[in-house]
């Protein structure tokens, strides 16, 4: 089936997010990425819906910086050599130097790139993960410095006393544009520390790890790009150490985001089909 290019859902909308409620004093909020403990929920914040205005970043994308809004868009990439995104050797193979060469050339300074794993989600009821249909960040300020301790070895304390950043890079794999789930942010200038929840998130192989979900506000401008295609990057910074310094010009380094049902969308529209690449950035 052919799509319309008219059929894309585009320009500003109103649709619902979901935020979530802090948890009790005293409790801790947790996630647990695949099965939980026995007797625990898998995660145990209170879902607050809210309806929330998008603005559609399409023809207006270099408005938007990574030092402003902690995220940023990149068109026009060549083909990967990766095709299949289905085995993840081949993965790390192909398409990780072509993830490391985009963030290089697109962030001013950056010196080295290691990129430590990568999810594939797609909207199936076999697939592994589904679209992640929740406010949140994937990183905070405590569990940031502990990524670059894990991988970098004995030269994590060096890279920790220089500018540091962790980047998420997300592309559909769908062939034609995306209109289902698309992915929603929020500009990090217009998101406050108080809004974000530290989550401890719990991996099968018993490492912990930390994320943020978020609280609702009406100050935060929430933004998704239009039908994005396959030669399309979106650069997601969940933290930049230069973020809480004063003076820096970064306006906070972390973007909230999350997929969203957009209530324009087909329904018989094709299921959304991603990769997201997650990579520590080092300097200037």
């Amino acid at each position: 089936m052919v799509i319309s290019p008219s059929s894309i859902p585009r320009g500003p909308v109103t649709t619902t997010l979901n935020f979530s409620h802090p948890p009790p004093a005293g409790e801790k909020a947790i996630n647990y990425v695949e099965e939980p403990a026995v007797g625990q929920p898998k995660r145990n914040l209170i879902v607050n819906p809210q309806a929330v205005q998008l603005t559609d970043i399409r023809g207006h994308e270099s408005s938007y910086t990574l030092d402003h809004d902690a995220f940023q868009a990149i068109s026009s990439v060549p083909p990967s050599k990766e095709t299949a995104f289905e085995d993840d050797v081949s993965i790390q193979q192909k398409y990780y130097p072509e993830v490391e060469k985009l963030l290089l050339d697109h962030i001013p300074g950056s010196t080295r790139v290691f990129i430590f794993d990568h999810t594939i989600r797609r909207s199936n009821p076999d697939s592994k993960r589904a679209p992640v249909l929740y406010t949140h960040i994937d990183q905070t300020p405590k569990s940031a410095p502990q990524r670059v301790r894990r991988h970098m070895g004995e030269d994590a304390e060096k890279l920790l006393k220089g500018r540091y950043r962790i980047v998420n890079v997300w592309r559909t794999l769908n062939k034609d544009p995306v209109e289902a789930n698309p992915l929603a942010f929020a500009s990090s200038a217009s998101f406050a520390d108080e809004d974000a929840i530290p989550v401890d998130h719990i991996y099968p192989n018993g490492y912990t790890g930390q994320t943020a979900a978020i609280s609702y506000s009406s100050e935060q401008r929430w933004h998704y790009w239009s039908g994005m295609a396959g030669d399309e990057r979106l650069l997601l910074e969940c933290f930049d150490s230069e973020g809480r310094k004063e003076g820096s010009g970064v306006k906070g380094g972390r973007v909230p985001h999350t997929a969203f049902d957009d209530p324009r969308t087909r329904q018989d529209a094709e299921g959304r089909e991603s990769i997201e690449v997650r990579a520590l950035v080092f300097g200037p």
